[in-house]
């Protein structure tokens, strides 16, 4: 008996799955999946991958395309953080609409989520992919919106990382408004001595950014000065300023970089004996020492035993929601510089390094061995037994348990001792909320992706740059503002942007005003027009970011997101829901938990 014949599909949809070298077919069924989503009525191809994303997978995808007509393509596999540029970019090679293409996450959404029950995360990747297909299927070709931009920039803050962001956005040829709270500029840098791992001096190094800066035409800078007011879109952001007198500045720029920088971690009183007469941090240590690389004083009196107490401010247990879980990675560093400066310049200097871990990554490992090779001794606390610091009639006395004595307790009794503290965000509330920039769970700001949006933000137009993201040396920091600048460079210079057209759009005839759309957008796109007799929503697609808050306060449906329309979305779900008849889920129930549920008799 033979099958009976396929019917003509209405679209001719393909689909990958993904193995993902494992992560994902070590836990699904791939070719369960691959089989079962075949004969679904709009799919015409349907194969597996052992790398979806791999040169060789993306060409026989478009091989594919290109042979069986295919007016939509499924990508099952992972995040599409990840790849989601990747297969729109191979979609459009093979001369397909690029938003008729769809990826189904059976990565993290089912494999490893679900490591401990093969069966049912293959069931979840199936109707995660039938339902891409139902989606993919009620898919409409789009194209991106291409609007002209401003060859300006706002770059915010003028430390380090914004002085030589706005120099070589100069170099491009590109308008620069530089702002800054501070009544100079510099940031931390200037006031710090000699910097590791070159021995530059920090305020020599900022004075030649300044000097320079200031000799530029296309640059103006302007000093207690803060964004109070943003709006418009990528290309073309209307800003205004406030300066310190109350004066407002309004401007357009194309683009904005985020230079906020950070703050050092301010210890509490009492706190590693901080308060006491001869107790510092490492930054006023710094500043203490300034240029100077021979024998520091303090008071007036010449020091002559040091101890580092590494970790104040980093590395802190999570409880009661501590945000400073993280290591502020350039401490060890610059301790083990300092001590390395100082021992060579005053070899009966005596140093003592108390610390958790020695994290000097990287080519700064050489610092670290200088430091021991100058004189250093490093003592190893565990984070249980912390290094306590008091006075007492004598002065400084500074108690430690060394791990590597086991755990024998030694007493210093220094003339200085030096908290070597982190790194924490700004409190940059206020620019937050102007910018509506997402935070990470460590306070600093957040790029859309560490590895392939590593300065960009879901804001499209603005980046965030050095320390303002997280703890970064200086030569980190200006690498990091570099990348900002090519971005920004690349996204200005031709003239123009395209915007994805996904976004919100009004059905005038069912859009009965009411308002309700208004106050849910935060980004002011939608106003309120006349349509024949009557008062409805209009939507500015420059201005829409297509995030859909509008979208289910409209009591009349009237509001949908191309490329995720209501049509579209019911689909979807109906394709989920197996079991229920006449939904296309219900053919199968692979992964499915069998239950006995209790049924009255005779119902």
């Amino acid at each position: 008996m033979t099958e009976p014949a396929k019917e003509e599909p209405r679209r001719r949809i393909g689909v990958v799955v993904c193995q993902c070298g494992g992560n994902i077919s070590d836990y699904v069924d791939t070719e369960k999946v691959r089989s079962e989503i075949a004969k679904e009525g709009d799919v015409v191809s349907a194969r597996v991958e052992m790398f979806a994303c791999s040169d060789a997978a993306q060409q026989n995808s478009i091989e594919e395309i290109k042979s069986k007509k295919l007016d939509g393509i499924v990508i099952s596999s992972c995040s599409p953080k990840l790849h989601l540029s990747t297969f729109r970019a191979m979609s459009s090679r093979a001369g397909l609409n690029q938003y008729e293409y769809t990826q189904a996450n059976i990565r993290e959404q089912c494999s490893w989520a679900h490591t401990h029950d093969r069966e049912a995360a293959t069931g979840k990747a199936l109707r995660l992919v039938r339902a891409a297909v139902a989606k993919t299927a009620k898919s409409e070709p789009l194209e991106k919106m291409r609007v002209e931009t401003t060859p300006q920039v706002l770059v915010i803050g003028a430390g380090v990382a914004g002085l030589r962001a706005a120099l070589s956005l100069s170099d491009m040829g590109i308008t620069v408004h530089m702002i800054d709270s501070a009544d100079h500029p510099g940031g931390h840098v200037g006031r710090w001595g000699t910097l590791f791992p070159n021995n530059k001096v920090g305020k020599t190094v900022v004075d030649g950014l300044v000097q320079d800066v200031r000799t530029r035409e296309n640059i103006m800078l302007y000093l207690k000065t803060e964004l109070v007011e943003k709006s418009g879109r990528v290309g073309a952001f209307n800003v205004k300023l406030r300066t310190g007198n109350g004066a407002a500045i309004p401007l357009q720029v194309g683009a904005i970089v985020v230079a906020t920088g950070f703050e050092p971690y301010a210890p509490q009183s009492g706190e590693f004996g901080y308060g006491l007469p001869g107790v510092v941090t490492l930054p006023e240590f710094k500043e203490l020492l300034g240029s100077r690389s021979n024998k520091p004083t303090y008071e007036g009196k010449e020091v002559r035993t040091v101890v580092y107490v590494y970790c104040v401010g980093s590395r802190e247990p999570a409880e009661a929601g501590n945000p400073r879980t993280y290591c502020s990675r350039y401490c060890c560093s610059a301790t083990s510089h300092v001590a390395s400066v100082l021992g060579a310049a005053d070899p009966g200097l005596h140093q003592f390094h108390l610390f958790r871990d020695i994290r000097t990554y990287g080519k700064y490992e050489t610092m670290y061995e200088h430091a021991l090779q100058s004189g250093s001794v490093f003592l190893r606390y565990d984070e249980e037994n912390r290094p306590t610091v008091e006075r007492d009639a004598k002065g400084l006395v500074v108690r430690v348990k060394d791990r590597l004595m086991a755990g024998e307790d030694v007493e210093i009794r220094p003339d200085l001792v030096v908290l070597v503290t982190g790194m924490v965000p700004r409190a940059n509330e206020a620019l937050t909320r102007v910018l509506k920039l997402p935070l990470g769970q460590d306070g600093f700001y957040r790029e859309a992706h560490v590895k392939l949006r590593p300065v960009e933000t879901v804001i499209d137009g603005v980046f965030v740059v050095g320390a303002s993201q997280g703890p970064k040396n200086v030569a980190e920091s200006v690498t990091s503002a570099l990348a900002g600048v090519s971005k920004a460079g690349a996204l200005l210079l031709k003239g123009y942007v395209d915007l994805d057209p996904l976004v919100a759009r009004v059905d005038p005839v069912a859009c009965e005003w009411c308002g309700e759309c208004l106050k849910a957008c935060p980004y002011g796109a939608i106003e309120e027009v006349t349509y024949g007799d009557k008062q409805v929503a209009q939507i500015s697609p420059i201005l829409c970011k297509g995030e859909g808050g509008c979208v289910p306060v409209c009591a009349k449906q009237a509001v949908s997101v191309l490329g995720y329309t209501n049509e579209q979305m019911l689909s979807m779900i109906d394709a989920m829901s197996p079991g229920i008849p006449g939904k296309a889920g219900a053919p199968s129930l692979i992964g499915t938990t069998s239950r006995k549920v209790p049924v009255k008799e005779g119902a």
